[in-house]
């Protein structure tokens, strides 16, 4: 059976999603939880917790709306949750650390896969700069800035970046994978409260590119630079010791859409196959 399983988290005390030796990753802890709570022995390689995620998030990044499927025996699950996959709701979260919460545990529709099936992934990075909105209470995941930053031309800067294009310049390269990314949306606007928030909506995210994203309109809010920088940073296909990235606090994967259930697995289908054919053809694809 494969459950498809939704949750938030604080990143603020992990080292990213993805397991690390010897360190705190949301991944290491989920997986634990699902072993413990469906009885899987920790030595028996048969039975290992594969957890597959939407969206590999950095240390610090938090969630709001991660989705992420594991593959588990039916039998073990009639004995372990004989009420079905949403009794395992209570039960993950009693052995998962406060930080970590699970939203939603159900059946998976057939065809689903929580990386290949995903049309596209939603983040906000929210900055207060301005006294009015300055609140200790959520410095843990809204970035502090100084100096008051002008939105509209923030706003005007971002749709010249929408798009499909090479986003090297605003990614930490990775061997053999691609920074070709389709960026659906980069909206800037103010919250009711005054709250700056920066929307970004893509296909897929290569590593570090949301935050080299904030941290390009940020140098152009705060008139450090023109707003025809960031079209040079983007035609320029390399990374730039002037183009700083915004620190991870600020970051929240919101969410993650995938098809209706009838077109999930051709979804699936044709995502793996465009991975194949790039790197058949030296370009890796990592949705």
């Amino acid at each position: 059976m494969r459950l498809r399983i939704d949750l938030a988290y604080d990143g603020g005390d992990f080292h990213g999603w993805a397991v690390q030796p010897g360190l705190r990753t949301v991944q290491a802890e989920l997986t634990a939880a699902i072993a413990t709570a469906l009885r899987i022995p920790p030595d028996d390689p048969a039975e290992r917790v594969e957890v597959v995620v939407a969206g590999r998030t950095d240390a610090g990044v938090h969630a709001r709306g991660q989705v992420c499927h594991v593959d588990v025996d039916d039998a073990r699950m009639a004995r372990s949750a004989a009420d079905g996959p949403a009794r395992l709701v209570r039960r993950l979260n009693g052995l998962l650390p406060p930080d970590v919460r699970v939203r939603t545990v159900a059946e998976a529709a057939p065809g689903f896969d929580a990386r290949y099936a995903a049309l596209w992934r939603r983040y906000t990075y929210r900055v207060s700069d301005r006294t009015t909105t300055s609140d200790p209470l959520r410095r843990g995941w809204v970035l502090a800035w100084p100096r008051e930053l002008d939105d509209a031309l923030m706003h005007q800067t971002a749709q010249t970046l929408v798009g499909r294009h090479d986003f090297a310049s605003f990614c930490k390269r990775r061997v053999g994978a691609t920074t070709i990314r389709t960026l659906l949306d980069l909206d800037v606007a103010r919250d009711a409260e005054g709250l700056l928030e920066v929307q970004v909506r893509a296909d897929a995210f290569c590593h570090s590119m949301v935050r080299s994203l904030v941290g390009c309109l940020i140098a152009v809010g705060e008139g450090r630079q023109v707003a025809s920088w960031a079209t040079g940073q983007l035609a320029t296909r390399r990374r730039d010791p002037a183009l700083t990235v915004a620190r991870a606090r600020g970051l929240t994967l919101e969410e993650v859409a995938y098809p209706a259930d009838a077109d999930l697995a051709s979804r699936t289908a044709v995502t793996r196959a465009t991975r194949q054919e790039h790197e058949a053809t030296g370009e890796r694809v990592e949705p």
